[in-house]
């Protein structure tokens, strides 16, 4: 039981960083946005929350946890934001290549992710002097009481505010797409932008609004890996590969936002299940690391032969769109 309850933690740990980044991509794409950047988004809300919090805890005697947490949050949503509205201008506005955008955003953002650590790192007086102890405490408080329950306890509530967000984010996010009139009309302009347009519905303003709101959800995502997962401490290039798991996501949960709850969790095992097998030498390691992606494959292959719309991306995803002038 010991057994069981650890690797459901380090699985739900592994899994929510990778949760808020699908969730951000799933938004985009929902408006015909095929957002390659996600990873590089997520290195900037990480880099970008931690600097805030960095940058008030020393600024006061006595920081509080509360509002380190409320600044790191806002660093970490709109500066990933700010990259989904520079994605924008470049694909809605220029037109450029959604692809070749996507992945140069990754790079730039990877870059500025561990160009701004190591900054803050000697600021801080060197690798692994950086401190906001306060802000990290804070984001890993668990839930009061209830974590102390037992295995149950443990399993289910012994978690940051972070990854029950996470959840309750999926949820919302699904009922505002199925639900509300404006989600009704984001899904129109990623199926049909032409249409929706011709329907009277503002396929520019949509496309901007899910596309830099789904970056700065995404950044969550890395906020949550420096905070709630780390405890406050940044590792150039630590956040590996979770940001293309994230993408990969996406696909495994059919584009669907409660989909990707479950879907995150089953990544998360998944990435670390080589760790409770013995004897697995570093390329078997690396084949077990490769099953979330194989698992999207498969997923995506049965999918598409049976063919249902509901299974499929968007549409018009990656396509720009050119209003025909009347």
């Amino acid at each position: 039981m010991g057994f069981l309850v650890i690797f459901i933690q380090k699985a739900i740990g592994q899994g929510i960083g990778i949760l808020y980044g699908a969730l951000g991509e799933i938004l985009t794409e929902k408006s015909g946005n095929l957002n390659l950047g996600i990873p590089g988004m997520m290195y900037m809300g990480g880099i970008a929350g931690l600097i805030g919090a960095f940058l008030y805890e020393n600024s006061v005697a006595s920081p509080r946890g509360l509002t380190g947490m409320v600044i790191s949050f806002l660093c970490a949503f709109f500066c990933a934001a700010l990259g989904g509205l520079v994605y924008s201008v470049l694909t809605i506005t220029l037109r450029a290549n959604q692809n070749v955008t996507g992945l140069a955003l990754t790079t730039f953002g990877v870059g500025f992710g561990n160009f701004f650590g190591g900054s803050l790192a000697k600021l801080a007086g060197g690798v692994g002097q950086i401190s906001v102890a306060v802000t990290g405490a804070a984001f890993k408080t668990p839930v009061p009481m209830l974590s102390k329950l037992g295995p149950v306890g443990q399993m289910l509530f012994s978690y940051g505010f972070l990854t029950y967000l996470a959840i309750v984010l999926a949820i919302l996010l699904s009922l505002f797409l199925s639900k509300t009139r404006k989600g009704l009309n984001l899904k129109a302009v990623g199926e049909s932008p032409a249409t929706a347009d011709a329907a009277g519905i503002h396929v520019t303003a949509c496309k901007y609004l899910a596309t830099c709101i789904g970056g700065g959800i995404s950044g969550l995502g890395g906020l949550y890996f420096v905070m709630e997962y780390s405890g406050g401490t940044w590792t150039n290039n630590g956040f590996g590969d979770r940001g293309w798991l994230a993408i990969a996501l996406v696909i495994f949960a059919l584009w669907k936002p409660v989909n990707a709850i479950w879907g995150s969790l089953l990544f998360g095992g998944l990435y670390i299940l080589y760790l409770y097998i013995p004897g697995l030498n570093r390329g078997a390691q690396e084949i077990f690391k490769a099953l979330p992606y194989a698992v999207t494959v498969i997923v995506l292959i049965i999918t598409s032969l049976r063919k249902k719309r509901e299974h499929q991306p968007p549409a018009s995803l990656g396509q720009p769109y050119f209003r025909e002038e009347r």
